[in-house]
């Protein structure tokens, strides 16, 4: 048997009797996991300083390496993390409907885990602590592969979490760390053992996931997220959340890359924008109305389906929100979109026509995290139109089962019109 498929079928039998343990059980798991960190601080943070030192001779981009970096700050940041995941309810084993088909005859549509969960993500150290212990909190097992630039505190990580869980009561093998490519495409054939991949990078990679399993994909593609001034923002408010949007965390996801601006507004906000995303050496690129009201560079075609993760943004100066919507539905990855404006007509119009699945109104695109809508971080952004969309928390890691209690009932009374279903709902728990 192959390395690849031994971890899978450890971590599927793992994750059968995950899926049936107590809140208590998990949560002291996660308690665990906390206090391990903090123990193993050190032996964190050496790990990760080689796979910086290795990165920098490598010549990684500044972004990505900020992005590696995972130092006691980081640690401290994850560790909150998972204090507050520990305080959000269970959510396995919630009763979502309850039917009484006949007298006695009780069906019950149950949460309960996925089961086992493949996720491939980029060189973020602490995406791993938060994709490892929400997969916990939710009873499902996860199999792990990482940025091989964060080998190192990818496997020290791994290694205090499995340690620390299976102190705690869980069952050992159901978290499990690939390493290599050749790993990531025995994974794919795996449909027997795998129930869902969730890939984290660009639209080829996702595509490429899809076309080369049978595994469900649950995708996480590009974040070319969108910031749409309106004719009647709030000049100052504008620059705040644009400014936020772009430069407070460049290399993520929901960092904004394209600024759509109405015509009417656009003398009196850009040269204002310009002053303050200056301050912060970010390169703009604007159509052509843009570089006639302030001196940069021309944006070309491919600026406007870019995702730069780097202090890039490019401006286009739109005739109206109509315009800015048909824009971020033409070019937008489905992520994360956001309008400035005092007119609840066009955000409600904006909100209800663009195709993402985070819309906002007058805030941040930096809003969208798992972290900041109280899910208990997230193991990725969804942008597909199944289960799950947006941050994917907890209850995008459950799926159902129906329960059906009887007292010996057969079909061919029901057939024969010997008995009738009455199909009443009914407002009670599912409870054995």
């Amino acid at each position: 048997m192959a390395l690849t498929t031994d971890l899978a079928k450890q971590a599927k039998d793992a994750s059968i009797l995950l899926s049936a343990l107590s809140s208590d059980v998990k949560n002291n798991a996660l308690k665990e996991i906390a206090v391990a960190l903090q123990k193993n601080k050190d032996k964190i943070t050496a790990a990760n300083k080689k796979d910086l030192e290795n990165s920098e001779k490598e010549k990684l981009a500044a972004p990505l390496l900020k992005r590696l970096k995972f130092d006691e700050s980081k640690i401290d940041g994850v560790i909150e993390g998972i204090e507050s995941l520990i305080k959000l309810a269970d959510p396995v084993g919630e009763t979502l409907s309850a039917t009484e088909l006949d007298k006695g005859l009780e069906l019950y549509k149950v949460s309960c885990p996925i089961g086992l969960i493949g996720v491939i993500f980029e060189s973020r150290p602490d995406a791993l602590v938060q994709i490892s212990t929400l997969c916990l909190k939710s009873g499902n097992a996860v199999i792990l592969k990482g940025g091989s630039e964060a080998i190192n505190t990818n496997r020290a990580l791994a290694e205090v979490i499995a340690e620390a869980t299976v102190k705690g009561g869980i069952p050992a093998g159901w978290i499990q760390l690939l390493e290599t490519r050749a790993d990531v495409n025995e994974m794919l054939k795996l449909d027997q053992y795998i129930d869902l991949i969730i890939p984290r990078g660009s639209n080829e990679f996702v595509r490429y996931i899809m076309d080369n399993s049978n595994i469900a994909v649950l995708g996480h593609a590009d974040g070319i997220c969108h910031v749409y001034v309106d004719k009647e923002a709030d000049i100052n408010m504008a620059v705040n959340v644009t400014t936020d949007s772009k430069t407070q965390y460049v290399a993520v996801c929901n960092a904004a890359e394209t600024l759509l601006v109405h015509e009417k507004i656009a003398k009196q906000f850009l040269p204002k924008l310009k002053s303050e995303l200056d301050k912060q050496h970010v390169e703009l690129r604007g159509c052509e109305k843009t570089t006639k009201i302030i001196p940069i560079t021309q944006a070309t075609e491919q600026d406007w389906a870019a995702e730069y993760l780097d202090y890039i943004l490019s401006i286009k100066i739109v005739k109206d929100i109509d315009e800015a919507i048909a824009h971020i539905n033409t070019y937008g990855s489905g992520h994360t979109e956001t309008i400035i404006t005092a007119n609840k007509a066009d955000a409600k119009k904006f909100m209800d026509h663009c195709d993402s699945g985070n819309v906002f109104w007058n805030a941040s695109t930096r809003f969208s995290d798992g972290f900041r809508y109280g899910l208990g971080a997230e193991v990725g952004i969804s942008t597909n139109k199944i289960h799950a969309r947006g941050p994917v928390g907890l209850e995008g890691l459950l799926i159902y089962k129906w329960k059906l209690i009887g007292n010996g009932e057969i079909v061919a009374d029901y057939n024969s019109g010997k008995k009738k279903f009455i199909h009443q709902k009914l407002n009670k728990q599912f409870k054995i």
